[in-house]
């Protein structure tokens, strides 16, 4: 990251508008040039930069979208100038590390050079000191013959020791220079590194800065551009698809057609064979037969000459040598005519293969067409959905996800036909539901619609995305609102013992734990959190208390006070309530175990195991990446609320009356907050119930907020599912603010706060 101080050994860039400075320099480097730029010279602290990323665009009315654009706009503004600001910097530093290159080659080549010269003065010292060696060899010669000349080699030995000394001296003083060249050649890659290093980080800043900036710019301007693109495209896809199909269907004919075709000239191939081969036979006898004539008139002819009397019989037999000649004629052109037949019959069976083959192809094409054309309506309606939730959470609303659960063994649906249907047209499908009411019809349209043959694996595939922004740092909140017996408790818990049916809560910690264990290698460390509580009869209890009588007592009376309290930042703090680190996912579901053990249920005539209480599930996320020193906190909320009934139709008595009152009451309070932020008034009365005010931050704050509305099918149930439909069409339609992310730099981890 940039910006950081001199002191621990980084360069800190001032900020001209902060403390006056002029001009950006580091050691050795050249001044920042900003010739071109349409902002002059401005440069930003590590304080600013962050300062400039955590920055929350204020406004005087949130109704005020002009006042809201043009704030949006000067941030874009100041967004482009710190990454212009950046890339001025980048380029600076891309100056400052070819200018320590071409000092690292200079010196590479300098050592080159004083190596080479050091070896050949080695050389040159080691071809002195041989001769050294040959001239006092030859001294000691010349001493041991003549005394008087001892003394002039002593001297000379004298001076060649001088000069060895002198030589060993000049050798030291180059080997004390090549030391010094080696350090400074060391101290130049230090800074190279540390040049690379800084260079890296300012990238990871510029790309994350870029790919913010154009969020911003592109996906509220083509959101609504592309959602419409998108329709009609996927309306051309699927006129395309009934298209294709038909043609499929006629070349399917066609080719069965072709293929009874080519078997019927096939079989008059093969009776053509038979006639051309019986032909052959017959024209074999008769060569042979007139080539047995022709041999008996040879002889006829010979003995004619001797028997004159016998000229009848060699006429005759000339007449029918003369008409066999003209029956081998006859059948040789019987034979040409059955050759010519059989080339023809070759010929169309050529023909007819050749069609066969290019229709076989025609469908081999139509078929990857039809895939193609399937593959790009999937993906258009995963874009669809991508945009859908972009567009939703820039609005702010709260998602609705309707789920219909099927019948019951015992349960019918009334004479007049089903009450609960669903829209066929392309806008609406998979998004609208429709309910009848006394022959009265009222649709309804969600951000999905879920058959009753939707498995649970389908289910959780839509939510798996907002589960993910649990990990990332975001809020997240999804509770179950529906009336008793219509599925809520079983799309959150699931059905147990039964993997198939697993849960939202179940499959949702899996899916964090496998993605905390994938992100390990990207160096982040999360630590996990998890609280549950319940809220029965307007007391909170906690269902992870080692103290049994702290999590039952009679009357809903608990000795422990479960104070909710909400701090500045928007932050919900259950005081005294359990809360447990947890390491996989098989820990979780033991709690839940437990949890599910002490957990308020009743009989009622509407359900064999109602939930009598709101059951909340929290998962406190903490996520720590030392490499870009990024810490961020999520919080999961999952939450079941208890059904609404109707004291006539559930038969409640003493404690389940008192305990269908509180929950009445408590999901009228919730009624109210909704209008409340359905209207845009400015008290919105969260404090009427434990439920709201536990529920304010995922209703009224920045969080990511999902409702599942669940609807029983029976027509008995009508009129309760069209008080859950509309109720959920309000929810659907408030606005609560943009999800924002929290995210700080690292310091220790703690304890995060419920949000």
């Amino acid at each position: 990251m940039v910006g950081a101080m001199a002191n621990n050994g980084r360069i800190r860039l001032p900020s001209p508008v902060a403390n006056g400075s002029k001009d950006l320099t580091t050691p050795d480097s050249a001044p920042v040039s900003t010739a071109g730029s349409e902002y002059g010279q401005v440069e930003f602290t590590r304080e600013d930069v962050e300062a400039l990323l955590n920055e929350r665009i204020k406004y005087t009315s949130k109704f005020n979208y002009k006042e809201r654009c043009e704030n949006m706009m000067e941030y874009i503004k100041r967004l482009r100038l710190c990454i212009r600001w950046f890339q001025e910097v980048e380029l600076d530093y891309a100056f400052e590390q070819e200018k320590l290159k071409n000092a690292l080659a200079l010196n590479e080549k300098h050592c080159a050079d004083m190596e080479a010269s050091l070896k050949n003065k080695e050389e040159e010292l080691n071809m002195i000191i041989e001769e050294l060696r040959k001239n006092f060899e030859s001294a000691q010669i010349q001493l041991a013959k003549e005394q008087t000349e001892k003394l002039a080699a002593n001297d000379s030995l004298g001076k060649e020791k001088e000069a060895r000394f002198a030589v060993e001296k000049a050798q030291g003083g180059l080997t004390e220079e090549l030391g010094k060249a080696q350090g400074e050649l060391q101290t130049a890659n230090q800074r190279i590194q540390s040049v690379n290093d800084m260079y890296k980080l300012l990238q990871e800043y510029n790309s994350s800065l870029q790919l913010y900036n154009s969020k911003l710019q592109g996906d509220l301007d083509e959101a609504h551009e592309t959602i419409k693109r998108g329709e009609k495209e996927r309306t051309e896809i699927v006129e395309n698809i009934g298209n294709l199909k038909g043609q499929f269907t006629a070349l399917q004919d066609q080719l069965a057609a072709s293929k009874t075709s080519k078997e019927d000239i096939m079989k008059q191939k093969a009776e053509l064979v038979n006639e051309i081969a019986s032909l052959k036979v017959e024209l074999q006898q008769a060569k042979d037969e007139r080539d047995h004539h022709l041999t008996e008139l040879k002889t006829l002819q010979t003995e004619a000459n001797k028997y004159n009397d016998f000229k009848d019989t060699i006429t005759e037999l000339e007449t029918t040598c003369s008409s066999q000649s003209n029956q081998i004629q006859e059948l040789r052109g019987q034979l040409v005519s059955s050759d010519r037949r059989l080339q023809m019959s070759d010929l169309t069976t050529f023909e007819k293969m050749n069609e066969f083959e290019d229709q076989k192809q025609t469908i081999i094409d139509l078929k990857s067409r039809v895939e193609e054309a399937e593959l790009k309506l999937v993906e258009g309606e995963k874009l669809r959905k991508k945009l859908h939730n972009t567009i939703l959470e820039l609005k702010g609303n709260i998602r609705v996800f309707c789920r219909v659960r099927p019948l019951l063994p015992g349960e019918n649906n009334g004479d007049e036909g089903k009450t609960i249907s669903y829209p066929a047209s392309l806008e609406l499908l998979g998004r609208g539901i429709d309910l009848l009411q006394n022959a009265q019809k009222h649709s309804f349209t969600f951000d999905k619609v879920f058959l009753p043959n939707t498995t649970q694996e389908d289910v959780f595939i839509e939510i798996s995305q907002l589960v993910q922004s649990a990990l990332d740092g975001y809020k997240v909140c999804i509770f179950a609102y529906g009336q008793t017996g219509s599925g809520k408790t079983y799309t959150m818990m699931g059905k147990p013992g039964n993997v198939e049916e697993k849960g939202l809560i179940p499959r949702c910690l899996e899916q964090i734990f496998e993605t905390r264990q994938s992100l390990r290698s990207q160096g982040w460390k999360y630590e996990l959190q998890v609280s549950m509580l319940e809220i029965y009869n307007e007391t909170i209890r906690d269902l992870l208390s080692t103290n049994k009588e702290a999590v039952r007592t009679e009357n809903g009376v608990s000795p422990q006070k479960h104070a909710i309290k909400h701090d500045a930042h928007g932050n919900t703090h259950v005081a005294e309530l359990t809360i447990l680190d947890v390491k996989s996912s098989r820990e979780v579901s033991f709690l839940l175990d437990h949890a599910a053990r002490n957990r308020s249920v009743g009989k009622t005539q509407m359900n064999e195991q109602s939930s009598r209480s709101h059951f909340v599930f929290t998962l406190r996320i903490s996520g720590v990446n030392e490499s870009t020193e990024q810490q961020v906190q999520g919080v999961l909320n999952l939450i079941d609320l208890a059904g609404s009934e109707r004291l006539s139709k559930s038969g409640s008595t003493g404690d389940r009356l008192k305990e269908t009152q509180a929950i009445n009451k408590s999901l009228s309070s919730l009624g109210d907050v909704i209008f409340a932020l359905a209207k845009k008034d400015d008290h919105v009365p969260f404090r009427n119930s434990k439920l709201t005010y536990l529920l304010q931050p995922c209703l009224g704050g920045d969080s990511k907020t999902l409702m599942f509305v669940n609807i029983a099918p029976e027509s008995s149930s009508t009129g309760e599912s069209l008080c859950s439909l509309r109720f959920a069409a309000r929810v659907n339609a408030c606005e609560i603010g943009t999800p924002r992310r929290q995210t700080n730099i690292i310091k220790p981890l703690d304890r995060l706060s419920l949000g």
